[in-house]
């Protein structure tokens, strides 16, 4: 055990060491927070300057519809072909072309600009002209109140979730965030075992090429080498993930307390104090309403149960993904010939990926079922079906075979590597590894 030891701290501290664990640990979490939050952020900012457009309208019924806003002036204009509307000094962004009745003929209009129109602009005028055109064909059939009863079947509603009790008592839920935060737990798991269990591989490689394993099997088992190996590397990645965690979590509160926006509650107080819209003031209400929804059912999530089965199927979807990754490794010289081995653990892989998505849009269903149950892709597909309840039952045969299947790959890897670490000048096959398995 003493030996083992010595290799997990061998394994540690010459990675955390390493200047790009450092660079990537302290930076990753500062990269995924502006990828996040840049683009919102830039998104907000609106350019001071507020340009003309102008607004052809041969009919003047259109004209009017148009408003001023902090981003664009209309203004009318006698002709939309004037060259000077579309020179480089001109300042007029774009023109507005209503050239007949569009209720009759919808393509009458035309926007011309010198370069690509901007899409707020398009947006802007095409809702504009549609609702014009919409409320004009209602009034032509003569119908009364006919605009009314449309709105009114149109209108759309939300149907709210909540989970109850046989004792009755009753909780706020969302199918939404139950399938974001099964998905987060499910690419953690998949990244880990895919970026630390090739490292697995590299390492065993690495030194495998530069002869040091031959000195160091004098002196350890090849089974403590390699245990030692997958216990240092998997404690790089709770070390790197645990570090992640807590700057994120720092991050986001600082991004809140900076950029956020103040209680809509508050809000809607005051404008009701100040005597401004009711309804402005309503939809601020609705809007708080939904938020406190959300947060009651992030707040109900099983976190308990998520975290106990987040460490167990990441400690034991690691342990059996990094044991094939290092015998690979120990089989191998070089790493083009690590690919026949590595392509159907690779394909297993995006498979459960692709499976815990499918999963997701029915948790209960046989792909579900099957694929949480079969222990190489369990680890990823049974953290989407958690937020949504699975069977205590389900569970526990999920995590034995999963533990059980380690184990034995564990065991196979460890006979394929005490033989495959020392063997060098020849590719392996698979014939020859099963025989390797068979030694004593």
């Amino acid at each position: 055990m003493s030996k083992i030891y010595i290799i997990i701290k061998r394994e540690f501290m010459t990675r955390v060491r390493k200047k790009s664990f450092i660079l990537l640990t302290i930076l990753m979490p500062f990269i995924f927070a502006a990828l996040v939050f840049v683009p919102i952020w830039l998104s907000m900012i609106k350019s001071d300057e507020q340009k003309s457009v102008g607004i052809y309208d041969s009919t003047g019924q259109y004209v009017a519809l148009f408003k001023d806003d902090a981003s664009y002036h209309y203004l009318p204009v006698a002709d939309y072909n004037n060259a000077a509307y579309y020179s480089d000094s001109t300042e007029v962004e774009a023109v507005i072309a209503i050239t007949g009745n569009l209720t009759e003929n919808p393509k009458q209009v035309r926007i011309y600009s010198r370069r690509e129109v901007p899409a707020d602009l398009l947006s802007y005028a095409t809702n504009v002209l549609n609702e014009q055109v919409r409320r004009d064909r209602l009034a032509a059939t003569g119908i009364e109140g006919l605009e009314q009863i449309i709105n009114d079947i149109q209108q759309d509603f939300e149907i709210s979730t909540v989970k109850r009790t046989a004792e009755g008592n009753e909780t706020g839920s969302s199918t939404e965030i139950a399938m974001a935060a099964g998905f987060i737990f499910t690419f953690l798991i998949y990244m880990f075992v895919l970026s630390y269990g090739s490292m697995v591989m590299q390492s065993v490689m690495e030194e495998k090429t530069n002869r040091i394993v031959e000195l160091m099997i004098s002196s350890v088992k090849p089974f403590q080498l390699m245990m030692g190996k997958i216990i240092g590397i998997a404690l790089v990645g709770f070390l790197q993930l645990a570090i992640w965690g807590s700057m994120l979590a720092i991050i986001l509160t600082v991004v809140s307390v900076c950029f956020g926006a103040p209680a809509v509650t508050d809000a809607a107080a005051g404008s009701a104090m100040m005597g401004q819209d009711v309804t402005g003031s309503a939809a601020a209400i609705a809007a708080a309403s939904e938020g406190d929804g959300l947060v009651a059912a992030l707040l109900n999530l099983p976190y308990l149960e998520l975290g106990v089965l987040f460490v167990l199927y990441f400690i034991g979807g690691y342990l059996l993904y990094a044991s094939f990754f290092a015998a690979v490794g120990a089989s191998v010289n070089e790493q083009e010939d690590s690919s026949q081995f590595i392509m159907p653990v690779m394909l297993i892989m995006v498979f459960a990926l692709y499976a815990a998505m499918g999963s997701a849009q029915n948790t209960d269903g046989p792909l579900a079922f099957w694929a949480s149950l079969f222990p190489l892709t369990a680890p990823i597909v049974m953290m989407v079906r958690i937020p949504f309840g699975v069977p205590l039952w389900q569970e526990l045969l999920s995590v034995g075979l999963l533990y059980a299947t380690a184990l034995g790959f564990v065991g196979l890897s460890a006979k394929i590597y005490r033989v495959g670490i020392l063997m060098y000048g020849k590719k392996p096959t698979i014939k020859e590894m099963i025989k390797w398995v068979r030694y004593k």
